[in-house]
């Protein structure tokens, strides 16, 4: 079982298993962190390399490994093959989930996700929090009017102003997309741990999305991002 720490590794350096502790080796030093207290580990640069068998160790021990790339966003992270001892069992049931149960796991989310947008707009003394109160109680099954989009214009506008999009390049989108990549990852680990697949999806069937399952199951916790980004950059928002 995963601890409780979060490690950021920076810079250059060189990371190895030692006496069951991660050993991160610098120019001036080595510093060790024993694994049962890292629940999350992410490797912030490219200049950093760390061997095989610590790894493996990181992955029987259920921590969390998060790569970035050379721009230091989240880029890829290690899974086990198999997290649960019925894995075949789980993964057979999820291949079998029915159109009719997905599609009703699919409302329920959508609800959750926009309930959840509506009040952190409420808390924040936004009226528009009112409109999304009226979308949710709108949901139809499968979301077939996509009140999901509808609300998201609503809601983006509402944080950020009406002149925020999400196609834009700027260090607003880039600390929300941070921050959702973490989430994900967080969904990935644990529908392993239990078992199922992450390719196998709710709502979401990209054939080339790894995670299609944690993305369904991750959109009424992306709220915890949002507000996140809101207080920490009200300095470039256009309110």
């Amino acid at each position: 079982m995963s601890g409780w720490r979060v490690i950021i590794v920076t810079g250059r350096g060189k990371l190895d298993l030692r006496y069951n502790s991660i050993s991160i080796r610098r120019d001036n030093g080595t510093d060790f962190i024993h694994i049962g207290e890292v629940n999350t580990l992410i490797l912030e640069t490219t200049t950093i390399s760390i061997t095989a068998a610590l790894m493996c160790e990181l992955i029987k021990q259920k921590v969390k490994v998060i790569f970035c790339d050379e721009k230091s966003n989240p880029h890829f992270e290690l899974l086990p093959f198999y997290g649960s001892h019925d894995c075949s069992a789980k993964i057979k049931e999820q291949i079998a989930w029915t159109d009719f149960l997905k599609e009703s796991l699919w409302t329920i989310i959508v609800t959750e996700k926009i309930e959840n947008q509506m009040k952190l707009l409420k808390k924040l003394n936004k009226e528009e929090y009112r409109i999304l109160q009226e979308y949710a109680s709108q949901i139809e099954h499968n979301d077939n009017t996509n009140r999901e989009g509808h609300s998201a214009k609503i809601y983006f506008s509402a944080l950020f102003g009406n002149n925020f999009s999400r196609n834009k390049e700027n260090s607003l989108n880039a600390f929300l997309n941070y921050g959702y990549q973490l989430l994900l990852s967080t969904f990935n680990k644990e529908i392993v741990a239990n078992g199922y697949l992450t390719q196998i999806g709710i709502f979401h069937k990209n054939m080339f999305n790894y995670y299609n399952l944690s993305s369904d199951l991750m959109e009424p916790f992306r709220v915890i991002v949002d507000e996140l980004a809101y207080k920490e950059n009200p300095q470039n928002l256009k309110r």
